[in-house]
């Protein structure tokens, strides 16, 4: 739809560095003129900023397909995703990626995909799609493909492993960036990795490993999601180096997303007396620069997206335009919910207690999962599990809970573990999200419940569950058993319920599902659980003369509870 109007605020001018009053001219959807003028009464009170932009999401973490994110994300002054569509290309392959292009073409907003790199992540888990290099190099032929998502394998990376290599390669040859992914690698290692042509990095969760990485050319994106929370750990880099960072979500969960997007963040960085325009280079303009996107930064001739805010501290959006078309006012979206044609991959038969008892007759020390609110990571520990008639269960006393793992793309055994500080007191919580292959995974307080939980997700062929003895709720997700195509905020407020119900029952963890969603995420260290058993990251030296920290890691799967 071809637009014109005038706007008249306070400009934020990125590239002078300077705010002044002036009045925007937008004739078919693009800056026709920027027109600085003088006031001499009563000064304006609003601000234009450029829209804001997640320079890394899976969007299919919101639970919500792209339509139903834009819907939600506009609000908050977000024009704009680089988006990873890598959970969707794990269950349903090149027809998943396809499937996100398309939805999200059907709104006003500019979703960027990228290539997956890793699908499936790792050989210790099953998925249900593998894309080779081949197929990587057609997705990144597309225009609508912008860069290679994350590259997780970065120990095949430091290997000169052929595949991944050409995958890498095939993205240099078009000049689209590579999205990185090395939680915790450092010195040499970090830049071997860095070498290969991989640009920026959203995993780390130190400033010592930031600066390591910055130091080699790497940029940085600093995380705040639903799950992993690195803000705090790295915001400070910003303050030197202004036009290396970026902001992201990763992962955000529907009920935070209706709090808000990356506006959030930028409140937060001003908070810490941040200079403005440093914040801003991040949120809007670094992205566009890096990423080449077509989104405009407030010049002439650029598209006009853009947002007006009430005022530089707390980021209220008064208004959202995107390509000239208001989009969002005053908390109100005016995108409209698109029609949706689902795809799936469900395969299995549900299970009954005797797949996920654990018998010990002899060893009651177990390896366990300790889990950490707030990050990806976790760690190994061990632990005396509880042991009843030579059957080890969940110990409710010292939170140490059974957590399993159903294959959902074929009946197969079932992995079981034992993990720390979920904190239930009672009943189940089971999940279809399970990263990266995304079979399902509970946890829970006793057998029967975990076992509840997980066939009431198989019988809806996807979602989210909650179980215990005298309540249970699900909240569906027949896209890919990720997504709901229904009203983003309908989506939302189920979620909050279901959530409050797991905290109701114990559990302390600021968001239970999303932790759940990443104890089968094996790229992440120490020690997580896929459908194949236990899987820890061993940490070897490549070089033993040099002391640089993380030269190398060694996934390596332990079957002694997967049996």
């Amino acid at each position: 739809m071809q637009t014109s109007f005038s706007i008249t605020a306070n400009l934020v001018d990125v590239w002078k560095k300077e705010i002044y009053p002036a009045e925007i001219i937008v004739e078919n959807n693009k800056i026709k003129s920027v027109n600085p003028f003088t006031i001499h009464d009563s000064p304006l009170t609003n601000f234009i900023i450029p829209g804001f932009i997640d320079s890394h999401v899976h969007i299919e973490s919101s639970m919500l397909v792209p339509s139903e994110f834009a819907r939600i994300a506009v609000t908050h002054g977000t024009v704009a995703t680089v988006s990873d569509p890598h959970e969707i290309a794990n269950v349903c392959g090149l027809q998943g990626v396809e499937f996100m292009i398309e939805n999200g073409k059907q709104t006003p907003f500019k979703f960027y995909f990228g290539a997956p790199s890793c699908v499936p992540a790792t050989i210790f888990e099953t998925a249900g799609a593998a894309l080779n290099s081949n197929d990587v190099k057609k997705l990144l032929q597309r225009d609508e493909i912008k860069y290679l998502s994350e590259m997780m394998n970065f120990p095949g990376v430091l290997n000169n492993d052929a595949e991944v290599m050409k995958k890498i390669a095939a993205a240099h040859a078009l000049n689209k960036p590579v999205d990185g992914h090395a939680p915790g690698l450092r010195g040499d290692a970090a830049k071997k990795y860095i070498d290969a042509g991989i640009s920026t990095d959203h995993e780390c969760f130190t400033k010592e490993e930031a600066l390591d990485k910055l130091k080699y050319g790497m940029k940085i994106l600093i995380r705040e999601g639903s799950a992993a929370k690195n803000f705090e750990a790295l915001i400070d880099l910003l303050n030197d180096y202004p036009n290396e960072i970026m902001f992201c979500s990763d992962d955000k969960h529907p009920d935070c997303l209706v709090e808000g997007h990356i506006n959030q963040l930028c409140a937060r960085a001003i908070a810490k007396g941040i200079d403005i325009f440093k914040v801003l280079q991040a949120a809007c303009v670094n992205p566009v620069l890096h990423y080449r996107l077509g989104v405009g930064l407030l010049r002439e001739g650029d598209a006009a997206d853009l947002i007006v805010v009430e005022d530089l501290k707390n980021f209220k959006v008064l208004q959202t335009f995107i390509d000239g078309n208001l989009v969002a006012e005053n908390g109100k979206t005016f995108i409209k919910s698109a029609a949706v044609n689902p795809i799936n991959q469900f395969n299995c038969k549900e299970i009954s207690r005797n797949d996920i008892k654990i018998f010990s007759t002899e060893n009651t020390n177990q390896l366990v999962i300790e889990a950490l609110d707030g990050q990806l990571i976790t760690n190994k520990i061990s632990r005396n599990i509880k042991n009843e008639n030579g059957e080890l269960v969940s110990d409710i006393e010292n939170d140490i809970l059974k957590i399993v793992v159903v294959n959902r793309y074929k009946n197969a055994p079932v992995a079981k573990a034992f993990i720390k500080n979920f904190n239930l007191k009672k009943g189940a919580i089971a999940s279809s999200v399970a990263h990266d292959s995304h079979n399902i995974i509970a946890v829970g307080a006793n057998d029967e419940s975990i076992v509840k939980a997980v066939n009431l997700i198989i019988r809806e062929n996807g979602g989210v569950s909650y179980i215990s003895e005298n309540e249970e709720m699900i909240l569906p997700l027949p896209v890919a058993g990720l997504m709901s195509a229904e009203d983003g905020y309908k989506v939302a407020d189920t979620y909050t319920k279901i959530d409050a119900m797991a905290k109701q029952s114990g559990s302390k963890l600021s968001a239970p599902f999303m932790t759940l969603s990443f104890m089968a995420l094996l790229v992440i260290p120490h020690l997580k659980l896929s459908d194949l058993g236990l899987a820890e990251w061993v940490e070897v030296k490549l070089d033993p003369s040099k002391r640089n920290e993380n030269e190398g890691f060694i996934l390596k799967l332990i079957n002694q509870l997967s049996k």
